[in-house]
This record gives C-alpha cells, structure tokens and sequence, in this order.
C-alpha cells in the first residue's frame, strides 16, 4: 500500500525545514493536504502545479493515513 509513498515522499533537514516533500521539489505533503481539505479538486491542482503527478497526490494521502495511525494517550 505505501510502496509509491515511499518513492515519491522525501524528507531534506535543508529544505522546508526537513518537513515531508514531495520528490525534491519544495512543495510539502503538508501543501497538498490542505488544498484538498480546503475541496480544491485534483484535477485543478494537476494544472495549478504541471509538475505534480497524480501519484503524487495519492503518496500525500498514503502518508497522511499512515502518520495518524497511532495510539494517542490522554492524561487526565
């Protein structure tokens, strides 16, 4: 399931703060997320960004399950 995930995010401590990126390029995971949060559709952020690539938009998606995957823990 994360195989494309794994090739197409990248991770730079020189760039973007060393926050999740796509393939090298300096648009974060965290950039495309939020354009799809806010409904904008795939197909507009294909043509707002050419250098995106559909499997681009679906390793931001892969990642973004897998992080919230885990146990959060409540102090009371």
């Amino acid at each position: 399931m994360f195989k494309s995930m794994n090739k197409r995010i990248t991770f730079n401590p020189e760039q973007c703060g060393g926050r999740p990126c796509i393939r090298g390029m300096r648009i974060r995971v965290k950039d495309v997320l939020d354009l799809l949060a806010a409904k904008v559709s795939r197909k507009e952020i294909l043509e707002d960004y050419p250098y995106l690539e559909e499997a681009d938009i679906d390793a931001c998606l892969e990642y973004a399950a897998a992080e919230t995957d885990h146990p959060v823990l409540l102090v009371s």
